[in-house]
């Protein structure tokens, strides 16, 4: 088995925190390992350091080496440019095909956090066995709440068990839900979150993004016919260009055939909102999370973090405040998943000092 673990993103949720410079995946953040440190180590009890791949962009190649000196630098597929997840998978597939023209891919992100590793490890097992015939696997996350900042999987029939798993057919895909939708899905249960977690062959996954991306596929196939040469780099910075951004679950995951969900339950957290924090560090007796010095009056359920000074609050409730490198966040922990939007407001303003 082969890993890619997708590490070019830029971790926009987390801002002002996670900056161009260096992204969530990058930073330690609150934790004794940064989040792409965290996500080879899960794996390397699994998976040699020669079959693992990690596909990053020009600007956090450097660190990326940096930060898993253990994998070859040959094995770190630089994108000109972030394109979303489809082009990522699809250029690190031809790799991997070279490699192995059956090689099983498991496609893995660099900012999540996941407790049980073990049981994640037995799971990727399972899944590759599933893999090999020619099935498009993903791990669903078995939902303990009606979240609406994940996408969801309604899993339909059952298609085996295997390694202590079931296996189920994907019935469909659906994006971020409101509210209502969300317990809908919760109390239905035949819905997981989805993980953005897959595993799958090279050559499978290639296939269908012919049949279902052409363009992307043919595109793929002009920088394929240079790999190896002296004019690899050149051929990829040129039709890179062209590359329209996309995300494999739209452009693949949703039309292929042949696709299947792994339900998992180990401690599974994509580490993607503030509001995503709170929930992850220990609280206090007011139920505030607190990172830095903080004095405050009639302040619950918030969280407070601060990297140089004192931050002071009255009256807060349920909110977010992180003060980092010059910028002041506030928001209530409900609309944490808007820091993006409002990361967007500041690139139309022409603010990327602040980014």
């Amino acid at each position: 088995m082969y890993a890619l673990i997708m590490a070019g993103g830029k971790g926009t949720r987390l801002w002002p925190i996670s900056r161009r410079g260096q992204p969530k995946q990058l930073l330690e953040l609150l934790f004794e390992r940064t989040l792409l440190q965290q996500a080879y180590e899960r794996i390397s009890p699994l998976i040699s350091d020669d079959n693992i791949f990690v596909a990053t962009v020009e600007s956090y190649a450097e660190a990326v080496r940096e930060q898993i000196p253990n994998v070859p630098a040959s094995n770190i597929v630089i994108e000109p440019e972030g394109r979303g997840t489809a082009p990522c998978i699809g250029l690190a597939a031809l790799y991997l095909r070279r490699e192995d023209p059956d090689a099983v891919m498991a496609v893995l992100t660099s900012d999540h956090i996941i407790e049980d590793e073990e049981g994640f490890r037995r799971s990727l097992l399972a899944a590759a066995e599933v893999a090999k015939e020619g099935y498009l696997v993903t791990f669903g996350i078995k939902p303990d709440r009606p979240h609406t900042g994940y996408g969801y999987i309604k899993r339909g029939e059952v298609l085996k068990k295997i390694g202590g798993y079931e296996v189920f057919r994907v019935e469909r895909f659906t994006e971020k839900p409101d509210l209502a939708k969300a317990w809908e899905f919760l109390e239905s249960g035949d819905y997981y979150w989805n993980s953005g977690m897959f595993v799958w062959k090279a050559s499978t996954v290639l296939r269908e993004m012919e049949r279902l991306m052409p363009k992307l596929h043919a595109q793929l196939m002009e920088i394929d016919a240079y790999i190896g040469t002296e004019r690899e780099r050149d051929v990829l910075e040129a039709v890179w260009v062209g590359v329209e951004e996309g995300t494999i679950d739209y452009g693949v995951m949703e039309g292929a055939a042949d696709v299947v969900v792994i339900p998992v339950d180990i401690g599974w957290s994509d580490v993607g909102s503030w509001a995503t924090i709170y929930e992850l560090l220990p609280s206090d007796e007011e139920g505030n999370v607190i990172v830095g010095e903080h004095v405050g009056l009639d302040t619950t359920g918030s969280l407070i973090l601060s990297q140089r000074r004192l931050v002071a609050t009255i009256g807060l409730e349920g909110m977010i405040v992180v003060d980092a490198e010059g910028v002041v966040l506030i928001c209530p922990k409900e609309r944490a998943q808007d820091v993006k939007r409002l990361v967007e407001e500041l690139k139309k303003k022409g603010m990327d000092a602040h980014l």
